[in-house]
């Protein structure tokens, strides 16, 4: 005889002595878990400090005035951004609304609570960004509301694009996330060969050993040097530090990586769950969006929606939803996911489109095709190998997808969200 409903919520319900236990524990291994976790928030300062610091880096004029010490050649590109957003070059999104929709705009209805974040990876040099932005006004197209970017810190901070990017983000009132060198292609896994060996990620093997505490140092050192407020996280060990760091009060937040492996709804269900565990006393976490695996389908997204809005983080966490991928070096092509979107949305909410390549038919015709490993170029290696102008076309494809997606959902009348600062 079959168990009930009821019989089976009650057999699978967590134990309130199983949940003792593991405070329990976590009291005892205090000393050699939680103890180096404080030691790194001391030497910055302490909490209270490391949040005063970070939103002090993070504001407009200190940014600005830092890459005035440096005399640097982007502030030129900043000013002209931000005459262009106080003019209102770029076009008002009523007005993109009427390019798709035409006469039809008066009798379509948008439901605000549906929008679709407009996203786009990896915007990896600041100078693209201009060049996005000047076409976006040329040919009265969106800019995207998030940005990811994939690119060296260590290597975006000496040449400046680590300063410019975010002060324009906050022109642009955009969200973004960086990727920190502390992962699996650093030298921290000895089996590791690079990036050509990068499935060694869907191990969870990218922060090995101590390399979580070395995690928590790059962050807080971008954090309060340069407001650096999300950054990307794909181990389970970080994820959980992130979640800790947050609990005991520095305000951070973080992405989860489509290489966190997130396939099914119950990989979802256990995430979600350590986050509601570890969640503040409002219910709150760092955990601001999570990307699935390129292999998820609809339902599992679907499925994976009760389960956020059941544990409260309907309204906190994105889910990302890859709709193209780089035409090499990750994914089988042609990989589009458009037309699952627009079926996609109109149940779930609070989701983003994410454009980590062209439209496959662009992208897979261009010379110079996207490939996911030139993410971990260094600047001077793309220089060398005269790739720069090849790269950037591939990014300016990117930018064309995220407005033919846009155009789609408009004409479905679903509402998506462009830079808000820029598009108003």
């Amino acid at each position: 005889m079959s168990a009930s409903h009821g019989d089976l919520s009650a057999q699978i319900r967590i134990a309130q002595d199983r949940v003792g236990m593991v405070n329990e524990a976590l009291s005892k291994l205090t000393d050699r878990l939680v103890e180096p976790i404080v030691q790194i928030v001391e030497k910055y300062g302490g909490i209270d400090a490391i949040n005063a610091r970070a939103e002090e880096a993070g504001r407009l004029e200190n940014l600005m005035a830092k890459l005035e010490a440096r005399n640097s050649s982007y502030l030129n590109d900043l000013r002209w951004l931000i005459e262009q957003r106080d003019s209102g070059a770029f076009i008002r999104m009523a007005d993109y609304r009427k390019q798709i929709l035409g006469d039809r705009l008066s009798s379509v209805t948008f439901d605000e609570s549906s929008a679709v974040t407009l996203e786009i990876s990896s915007m990896h040099y600041f100078p693209w960004l201009i060049a996005e932005a000047k076409q976006a006004i040329a040919n009265r197209e969106l800019m995207p509301s998030r940005f990811i970017r994939v690119r060296y810190m260590k290597e975006q901070e000496a040449d400046d694009d680590l300063a410019a990017t975010t002060a324009a983000m906050g022109i642009m009132g955009a969200t973004w996330c960086e990727t920190l060198d502390t992962k699996g292609v650093d030298g921290s896994n000895v089996h590791l060969g690079g990036a050509d060996t990068i499935t060694g990620y869907f191990g969870g093997i990218g922060q090995p050993n101590e390399y979580p505490l070395k995690w928590i140092d790059e962050y807080l050192y971008y954090h309060t040097n340069y407001g650096t407020r999300e950054v990307l996280n794909f181990n389970f060990g970080t994820i959980l530090l992130a979640l800790l760091l947050y609990k005991l009060g520095v305000n951070i937040s973080c992405k989860l990586s489509v290489f966190s492996g997130h396939d099914n709804p119950y990989f979802l269900l256990w995430t979600l769950s350590m986050a509601k565990m570890f969640s503040r006393d409002d219910g709150t976490t760092p955990l601001t969006g999570l990307n699935f695996s390129n292999s998820v389908s609809n339902e599992t997204i679907e499925i994976s929606a009760d389960i956020r809005k059941t544990l409260g983080f309907e309204d906190t966490l994105r889910f990302e939803h890859h709709i193209f991928e780089p035409y090499l070096g990750i994914v089988r092509q042609p990989y589009d996911r458009r037309a699952e979107l627009l079926d996609l949305v109109t149940k779930v909410r609070n989701i983003s489109a994410k454009h980590e390549g062209g439209e496959p038919e662009v992208d897979g015709n261009r010379e110079h095709q996207s490939n996911i490993l030139e993410y971990f170029l260094k600047k001077e290696e793309v220089y060398a190998n005269n790739l720069w102008d090849a790269l950037q076309i591939g990014y300016l494809d990117k930018h064309a997808a995220v407005n033919n997606t846009a155009k789609a959902l408009i004409g479905k009348g679903i509402s998506v969200i462009a830079a808000p600062n820029l598009h108003k």
